[in-house]
């Protein structure tokens, strides 16, 4: 399995048979959309439609098997939300032995039984710009603290390609926050669930361009 970084939330976790194309709102931050035709499409909250025709997509909680792989949409609170309000959706995604978690811009404290459905999580993505427009390092680490992810991989720090509406957090800045020196940084990551070791680590997924 491979996955590569877009910038923002985005991302694409694919094999030789499917892809899944996670938070595709490039086009709205002035980059060029990433998603093809007959891919499944995930949105942690709102967005607009792409150009292409995806076999699926999904932006809504509940439990979904398409292609082999089972996805699980938790509705969650988002970082801006009230107390009482739930508008974001963190996804779990058990791809053969991977088991791999998408945040999205939640706010940083999952409930007991929020934390019993994600379960044993080996890949976290989570992000990180804060000034509002999402969860900064702070908030990161708390969510990283309570999931305990064997891999952590930060998202939606300072992109200088893309028009964030508000700046984002460098990538050095919240490497500091976090206090672990990254494992590696990588064009692409290679999931192997058997590689990883049981201490949780950061790997950088550098912005393809």
């Amino acid at each position: 399995m491979d996955i590569q970084f877009y910038g923002a939330n985005c991302l694409v976790i694919s094999n030789k048979q499917v892809r899944v194309v996670v938070d595709d709102n490039l086009a709205a931050l002035g980059a060029k959309s990433v998603t093809k035709d007959g891919d499944i499409c995930l949105f942690t909250g709102m967005h607009e439609a792409v150009q292409a025709t995806p076999k699926l997509t999904i932006d809504m909680p509940g439990e979904y098997e398409v292609s082999g792989i089972s996805i699980v949409g938790l509705q969650t609170r988002s970082h801006m939300d009230e107390v009482s309000e739930k508008s974001a959706i963190t996804y779990k995604i058990t791809w053969g032995d991977a088991r791999i978690l998408i945040t999205g811009h939640i706010f940083p404290e999952l409930s007991d039984e929020q934390l019993e459905a994600i379960g044993i999580v080996d890949v976290m993505f989570v992000p990180v710009g804060g000034n509002g427009y999402t969860i900064d390092a702070i908030g990161a680490m708390q969510l990283i603290k309570s999931v305990e992810p064997k891999l952590i991989v930060p998202t939606h720090y300072n992109d200088s390609r893309l028009n964030f509406a508000v700046p984002q957090a460098e990538i050095n800045d919240v490497l500091k926050v976090f206090a672990m020196e990254p494992k590696e940084h990588v064009s692409k990551l290679q999931l192997k669930p058997s590689d990883m070791a049981d201490a949780t680590q950061v790997v950088v997924i550098d912005a393809t361009k």
